[in-house]
């Protein structure tokens, strides 16, 4: 055997030419997302930006001079990644917003939420659907099967909860950030369900036992990803108040808990149940015991540490959206007819305002019916921004149509080219014009946000809001109900005060055995140097 050293050289060239073009890569998106942070800073004060819209127009920007430079051959610089986006993009983004949601708020409205984000995005599935399969098959547009419509249905019915997160606030808007935030969450986990089981069924022979079979299989992962996100949170509470890591290292205590965090969404993709749901609400959970049970030092680590993880994982998502739109491999497809991939984003993008508009506005009506209360009801205006603010599509849409429609982020076939630039198209232009005009439309229609804040949210807007418990407000005490409303101790009173009775019962269960086992509020960890350790050891 002779050794080759000529041939070992030249592999090694080609090696190390290849780990610097990686190098180069990640140094300019680093460069790009930094970009985005300062423009998006000196942006702040302007009514129609946000950080989102900012990276999406940075990436198209770098992707036309990409383009440019390399002759039009490539318009991005790192290839789009599935597993980048669902295991490490995404955790940290739904984690925060569990993290740091307004419980009081959304758990009020946990039945509104459950409607939009459950039944509502079904009804838009179907719509979507079947309307893609009215219309496109009668187009030349290519070999799409009946599985191909069915995955369109659920990659336009996931609504953007990232974009909607960045343009509504939740100190202006608590009922409108709650509903729509919660309603994205559930609609992200939903779409995702509704598409892996269009994967997984066999679509051949569809009967109500398959159709049966699937709302079974969607109840069951709603169910068992809640009780292990709920379960991964109390355990991680349950760890930190009984060792005690801040007595050695605060370290040590921020790292459990980022890392039981983690590990959360990815017990859940192990059993493959839904993580978007199980992080969300192991955020929740740890929220209510977890944070407060290690050190004022860790606290504000950990939140910040979550919040900073989050905001660059969304410009990061926004950034190559943006550059992506650009891959000149999939519109070389399309290329000899523009007119067609322009139909076939107007009639999806006219399909999802449909598929909206068809379960808000019903559904609205059917939540205002069990409201008894008038700040509680949905309002028209309100009714309205729900409408417009959910009509944004993002990167889960991307990310489901690159599974669907490519194999390695590439596809060699014209019907999928076509699905996959008019996804692109849809989400640019939704992100860009409807999450421009979100701000103004709320302004134009909710005029006294602030004033409607206070009466609706009495929480804090500073992070002390950590400290108000799960389902409890600081103003929902037994003393704060005064002595015309009576205590809760039957059916008929539960029905006619729910909300009251729930968070009363709550706090009993949590205060007696809760808080003892997992810490939470009220629970002192034990700090360097103090005299005594906490009691309850």
């Amino acid at each position: 055997m002779v050794f080759d050293f000529g041939t070992l050289v030249a592999s090694l060239n080609r090696l190390s030419t290849s780990d610097h073009q990686s190098i180069v890569s990640i140094n300019l998106f680093v460069a790009l997302i930094c970009a985005c942070i300062i423009i998006g800073h000196l942006l702040e004060e302007n009514r129609w930006m946000n950080e989102s819209i900012t990276a999406l127009v940075i990436g198209l920007c770098t992707g036309v001079i990409i383009l440019l430079v390399s002759g039009g051959k490539n318009s991005h610089i790192l290839v789009f990644s599935e597993d980048l986006f669902f295991i490490y993009l995404l955790p940290p983004i739904i984690f925060n917003a569990g993290f740091q949601v307004k419980k009081k708020s959304f758990f009020r409205n946990f039945s509104t939420i459950m409607l939009f984000g459950a039944v509502g995005t079904l009804i838009s599935f179907i719509i979507i659907s079947f309307g893609a399969t009215s219309i496109f098959k009668k187009w030349n547009i290519g070999n799409l099967e009946i599985g191909d419509y069915l995955a369109i249905g659920a990659i336009f019915s996931a609504t953007d909860s990232v974009c909607t997160l960045q343009v509504l606030s939740q100190d202006e808007t608590p009922l409108l950030y709650s509903l729509v935030f919660g309603e994205g969450v559930v609609n992200d986990a939903t779409s995702v369900v509704l598409f892996n089981a269009v994967q997984n069924f066999d679509l051949s022979h569809i009967n109500t036992s398959k159709a049966l079979e699937l709302v079974g299989n969607f109840l069951y992962l709603f169910a068992s990803s809640t009780i292990l996100g709920v379960a991964t949170g109390l355990l991680s509470a349950y760890i930190i108040k009984k060792l005690y890591f801040g007595r050695h290292s605060t370290d040590r205590e921020v790292a459990i808990v980022i890392l039981m965090a983690y590990l959360s969404y990815m017990l859940a993709e192990l059993f493959y149940l839904s993580a978007i749901l199980t992080v969300f609400f192991s955020g929740i959970v740890m929220s209510h015991y977890t944070w407060h049970n290690v050190t004022e030092s860790s606290r504000v680590t950990t939140k910040h540490a979550f919040a900073t993880l989050s905001f660059i994982a969304e410009i990061f998502i926004f950034l190559y959206v943006g550059m992506d739109a650009l891959d000149i491999e999939k519109w070389r497809f399309v290329s000899d007819s523009p007119q067609l991939s322009v139909q076939v984003s107007s009639i999806l993008l006219g399909l999802v305002l449909v598929g909206r508009a068809a379960f808000v506005f019903p559904l609205s009506f059917l939540s205002n019916l069990m409201k008894k209360s008038p700040e509680e009801r949905i309002s028209f205006n309100q009714q309205i921004i729900i409408w417009w603010a959910g009509l944004m599509r993002g990167a889960v849409s991307v990310a489901l149509a690159y599974n669907q429609f490519t194999r390695g982020g590439h596809t060699q076939l014209r019907a999928n080219a076509i699905m996959i630039t008019s996804t692109i198209t849809v989400v640019l232009f939704s992100t860009g014009v409807f999450g421009l005009m979100t701000k103004p439309l709320i302004r134009l229609l909710q005029p006294s946000s602030k004033h409607l804040s206070r009466m609706i949210s009495s929480e804090p807007t500073t992070p002390k809001s950590f400290i108000v418990p799960l389902l409890e407000s600081t103003q929902d005490s037994e003393a704060d109900l005064g002595p015309n409303v009576p205590r809760p101790h039957s059916l008929r009173m539960l029905l006619s005060t729910p909300s009251h009775t729930v968070h009363r019962y709550w706090r009993k269960f949590d205060n007696a055995f809760m808080r003892p086992v997992f810490g939470g509020r009220g629970f002192v960890p034990f700090v360097p140097g103090s005299p005594t350790e906490p009691s309850g050891q």
